[in-house]
């Protein structure tokens, strides 16, 4: 896969098949990379591990995964995949089936269904089981609130906490509007109402427009930062902007590792234990944001949009570092530079996973899409021109 920092006349842009499995596949691969280091400081990832990790690593625990707390009974680690994948996965299934752009009621009408009625293999749980036994409380609201509550999926995300998890698994919208960050964004703020509010909604929306601007065809990091920024709102654009001010002093994620913390750290609810939240961690607020985009998109610009340094510094960033491999491996992958070869086929063979058949779907869909894009705009047009008096 050519990396996109290479400018020279014989560089070959990757073209959109190829940019659609290289994000997939990265944010896959980055997720299972930062899995098992998921929760643990820089520090304490370099303790554990005799140095930074340079790849795909065993559980945290050893053999003892199954019963070690925090983490048990998830096997994180050896190449399995998370939620975040899951997540990303069940998405790709929802486009595959209304083959169109998606709003806040497709999540209600295949999304939900989905996760409640068809048991799927769960890598970190080494078993098949419906994917609502594996998701985080928060994503578990989605079937509580849609399912359950019949609520308004426009407005169904109100009162979740507010987090990454709507975010986490928006690739796909920014693949299916790919070289059109403006489109990604409203549409994943769409979606994201029902599953998220205030800033973990707003941040759904900016991942996506990230994916988006990393497929054009002249994308850099730099330019995928400057169209988040261009549309990102309140204290999710702040801490992006402060965040990238700091990652462009870096040229490696050794040195970057606790600037980017300090930088994001005044928008983190969350606070210095991420284990033990402060007490308004997660709340609604215009002021604050998720920490992991903005690290995320700070890491891309430390490795230059490379995936290995991009993926490799947001797993040793540590925190809610699987999230943030999967968002900074989504969108290196859409500039076009992707996983390692044995890193993917490790995660695939490791998870019982086909990495590459969503891509090739989302792929065949988001054609489709640019297709009927191409007829609604032309209607459009005709419409226009009568009502305006201008000439055909």
């Amino acid at each position: 896969m050519t990396d996109t920092t290479d400018t020279t006349p014989q560089a070959r842009r990757p073209t959109l098949d190829e940019r659609i499995t290289a994000s997939l596949v990265g944010a896959a691969v980055g997720d299972a990379l930062g899995g098992p280091v998921e929760g643990w400081t820089p520090e304490q990832i370099t303790e554990r591990h005799g140095g930074r990790v340079r790849g795909i690593v065993g559980p945290w625990h050893g053999d003892d995964w199954r019963t070690a707390r925090p983490i048990a009974p998830y096997h994180k680690g050896d190449g399995h995949i998370t939620d975040d994948t899951l997540m990303t996965h069940a998405l790709v299934r929802v486009y595959a089936t209304v083959r169109d752009h998606l709003d806040a009621y497709a999540l209600a009408d295949h999304l939900v269904p989905d996760l409640m009625g068809t048991p799927r293999w769960i890598p970190d749980l080494e078993t098949e089981a419906l994917p609502l036994q594996r998701i985080f409380l928060a994503e578990k609201w989605l079937v509580a609130r849609l399912h359950y509550g019949h609520v308004d999926p426009r407005e169904a995300g109100a009162g979740n906490i507010v987090n990454c998890g709507a975010a986490m698994y928006m690739a796909p919208v920014g693949l299916v509007n790919a070289a059109d960050p403006r489109a990604a964004y409203a549409e994943a703020v769409d979606l994201a109402g029902a599953h998220q509010s205030s800033y973990g909604r707003e941040a759904a929306g900016v991942f996506a427009a990230a994916v988006a601007a990393a497929c054009s065809p002249e994308a850099s990091p730099a330019s995928v930062v400057d169209a988040c920024l261009r549309l990102a709102k309140d204290g999710t654009r702040a801490a992006i902007e402060a965040v990238c001010e700091v990652a462009v002093r870096h040229q490696d994620f050794e040195t970057a590792l606790r600037p980017l913390r300090e930088a994001v750290a005044p928008f983190d609810t969350v606070g210095p234990d991420y284990r033990s939240p402060s007490l308004g961690a997660r709340r609604p607020s215009r002021l604050h944001a998720i920490e992991e985009l903005p690290v995320a998109l700070g890491m891309l610009l430390v490795g230059a949009g490379d995936y290995r340094r991009t993926v490799l510094g947001s797993v040793n960033y540590g925190r809610d570092c699987d999230s943030i491999a999967t968002m900074g491996g989504a969108i290196a992958g859409a500039l076009g530079s992707g996983p390692p070869e044995d890193w993917a086929k490790q995660v695939s063979e490791a998870s019982r996973l086909d990495l590459h058949a969503p891509a090739e779907l989302l792929a065949a869909v988001a054609r489709e899409v640019f297709a009927r894009d191409l007829e609604r705009r032309a209607a459009h047009a005709d419409a226009f021109q009568l009502l305006a008096g201008d000439p055909a």
